[in-house]
């Protein structure tokens, strides 16, 4: 097109002012920017207002990346006033524009009122929406898209796919996945089977994923990651484990994300060495530990309790200014609960300024966890007057402590506020705590009518029944319970193992006992551990069949741990053997065991044998390696909180009222035909100071 010399002027002119206002943009410049506009206005109007087209693209540009909303909103006034809307040029950059401000009905008013037949518009609307989290709107502007004829391109697919994949639209997806593969004008993309590989495998179908996966003819390390997330996600470890060998063997460049799922997946394995080895290989390799990597190695020394690592895992955080990010704090948090440093886990959490929900429940279980009932009721109460609303987890933290203190009140509230909240119904977690508690504490009814009510149960909640019946003596309805469990499909684990063997030694079911430990292996594929055998020394130890227990000990591939020795020394006691009992006492005290309760053992027994001058033995040792005996303690729920209740305690408030209760207890045990065997009850003080 031939311009005027007057156009030529003009347009000289303007693109001299042009070249200042993207000074002004370049500099951030808002105000000097606009006012050169205003200029470039005045003398496209009065020649040729196409010149303007290309500063206003520039200014708009500058007002996205400034977030100057005002400023975008006066720009698109003057675009529509000069019959710009529907620019080739201005309309992606106006749906840029207010997509940047989260604007999206704005942006979807733009594209589907827009002339433009071309994709990019759209492209910018579907991928907008998913970044903002609106999947299902993504979804629906691809519906539109193709609707009004204009067919999508290698740019629109990996946006649409990853909404289906977010909103797990397999079906949808699926039909997609058909439609790419009819069109013959488009060139294999890297991107859109990416994009499909992800798709696949957040929809749970790994199986076509990896199909997939194996037929492309170009990986790079997304690809890599999708399929190796999709494993993750079904818990698939063998083969996300296989597929991570596989990619180290190829020398592709690793990223964050494949080191995270497999160190992740490493944790919930159970193998938290090789998670905490991967994690120090990052490190080497110069990769870049983020946050996410550093609670990962956190809960694997938690796992271990692997102190030192820990803490040095905690000196990384700060040096790179982790320390205060709410999911590291609270890993934090737990990891020094779990690895017995309660009192830095404690000044961590109080020293935490804004506390969120998972900062009270990692400080309530790590008490939990080691039995420090009053201080995990205090942080509970503390937690709730906070306005913070109890979850599944907080529950399941607590529930434990009302069995161990026998607060059945407390644990029915909570259990009425498990059936109020709807929410927890989906979540197997509360209920099984509620299973569990009834069970311990001897509430085998209601704990079987809650267990009978469940719609849906796993191995923890047949575990926690089982325990239950095993604890009240009811062995062979435990074993009918685990019979149960393996009819249903619901495969047992190793601590169910150890629930139902307990359970026959509380009942001396001595030959369903040996059955159930000789099919671990063959019928249930579970390794023989100490805990079962320990189990198996106690049934054989209860039954009086101590030959066939010093055989167990003596023969398994263990060495022996201090409990098992206690466990054949008590039961040594009650059926008179002192030959076999003197000997598993010498393996115990070769030992060197510093729990008081060992000792007091041993010295109940020749107590019971009348071996005086070897019970002086033994707590000559004791004060030899200044082993004192614990007095006993229980505890009791008063009014506001847990209280610990100790023998010879008389600082207690109440403590006469504490006596007299204890009195009439002792005495309507007497008349119950109770006898206290006093020449067991070994201590530094006397039964009588507590009776008198």
């Amino acid at each position: 097109m031939t311009l005027s010399r007057e156009e030529s002027e003009s347009k000289s002119l303007i693109d001299s002012i042009h070249s200042s206002l993207q000074t002004f943009t370049n500099q951030d410049d808002l105000s000097n920017a606009f006012k050169d506009f205003s200029l470039i206005q005045y003398y496209a109007i009065s020649s040729n207002s196409l010149f303007i087209l290309h500063p206003i693209s520039s200014l708009l540009l500058c007002c996205t990346n400034l977030k100057s909303l005002s400023h975008g909103k006066q720009l698109h006034t003057h675009i529509i006033k000069l019959g710009f809307e529907q620019s080739l040029v201005l309309v992606p950059k106006l749906i840029t524009f207010y997509s940047t401000f989260g604007h999206l009905g704005d942006a979807h008013i733009i594209t589907e009122n827009s002339n433009v037949v071309h994709s990019l518009p759209w492209n910018l609307l579907i991928s907008a929406y998913v970044k903002n989290g609106l999947s299902g709107k993504a979804i629906f502007a691809y519906k539109q898209m193709v609707g009004m004829g204009i067919r999508p391109d290698n740019f629109t697919y990996p946006s649409v796919l990853k909404a289906c994949g977010d909103e797990l639209e397999l079906e949808f997806g699926m039909e997609i996945h058909r439609s790419i593969e009819t069109r013959v004008d488009l060139d294999w993309c890297l991107f859109v089977h990416n994009a499909l590989l992800a798709m696949y495998g957040k929809c749970g179908r790994v199986d076509i994923a990896r199909r997939l996966f194996d037929n492309m003819p170009e990986r790079d390390i997304i690809s890599w990651n999708s399929i190796i997330t999709g494993y993750a996600s079904k818990s698939m470890w063998k083969e996300a484990f296989e597929l991570f060998e596989r990619l180290r063997l190829a020398n592709v460049q690793l990223n964050i994300i494949t080191w995270n799922t497999i160190a992740g997946g490493y944790v919930q394995t159970g193998n938290c060495k090789g998670a905490l080895g991967l994690i120090s290989q990052m490190k080497y390799r110069g990769a870049y530990v983020d946050p996410v990597a550093i609670v990962i190695g956190l809960a694997a020394c938690s796992r271990i309790g692997s102190f030192k690592v820990g803490r040095e895992i905690h000196g990384y955080a700060i040096r790179s200014h982790y320390d205060l990010v709410d999911s590291v704090r609270n890993a934090l948090i737990t990891m020094y609960a779990r690895c017995l440093d309660l009192r830095r886990s404690y000044f961590l959490f109080r020293s935490t300024e804004t506390k969120n929900l998972v900062t009270w429940n990692s400080m309530i279980g790590g008490y939990a966890q080691f039995d420090q009932y009053e201080e995990a009721s205090f942080i509970f109460r503390e937690m709730v007057a906070s306005g913070f609303e109890p979850n599944y987890v907080t529950i399941a933290s607590i529930l434990p402590l009302c069995a161990r203190v026998a607060n059945l009140q407390h644990g029915k509230e909570l259990h009425c506020y498990i059936v109020k909240r709807g929410e927890f119904q989906e979540y197997l977690l509360p209920w099984n705590s509620l299973v569990d508690m009834y069970s311990k504490s001897g509430k085998i009814s209601e704990a079987r009518g809650l267990f009978n009510s469940m719609k849906e149960k796993d191995e923890v909640t047949y575990t926690s029944l089982i325990a239950g019946l095993g604890m009240q003596g009811e062995g062979h309805a435990a074993i009918e319970l685990f019979e149960e469990m393996n009819k249903r499909g619901v495969k047992p684990d190793h601590i169910a193992m150890v629930a139902v063997l307990s359970a026959c030694s509380h009942s001396g079911l001595v030959s369903e006992g040996e059955m159930l430990f000789e099919k671990m292996i063959n019928v249930y594929k579970i390794n023989h551990r100490m805990e079962h055998f320990a189990c198996m020394a106690d049934l054989f130890g209860r039954a009086g069949l101590l030959r066939r227990a010093v055989k167990l000990i003596t023969e398994m591939p263990f060495s022996a741990s201090p409990a098992m020795w206690a466990t054949l020394i008590g039961a040594c006691r009650i059926h008179g053997n002192t030959d076999i009992g003197e000997w598993a006492a010498e393996k115990l005290l070769e030992m060197k065991p510093e729990n008081s309760g060992y000792y007091v053992l041993i010295a109940n027994m020749y107590a019971a044998a009348g071996c005086w001058s070897k019970l002086a033995y033994v707590r000559k040792l004791m004060r030899d390696f200044g082993v004192r005996k614990a007095p006993g303690c229980t505890w009791i729920d008063v009014g506001n909180g847990f209280h610990p209740f100790v023998v010879g305690d008389t600082t207690n408030t109440y403590v006469l009222e504490i006596y007299q209760l204890l009195h009439g207890l002792s005495k309507h045990m007497n008349e119950a035909g109770y006898i206290a065997c006093y020449d067991l009850m070994f201590g530094d003080e006397s039964f009588e100071e507590y009776t008198a």
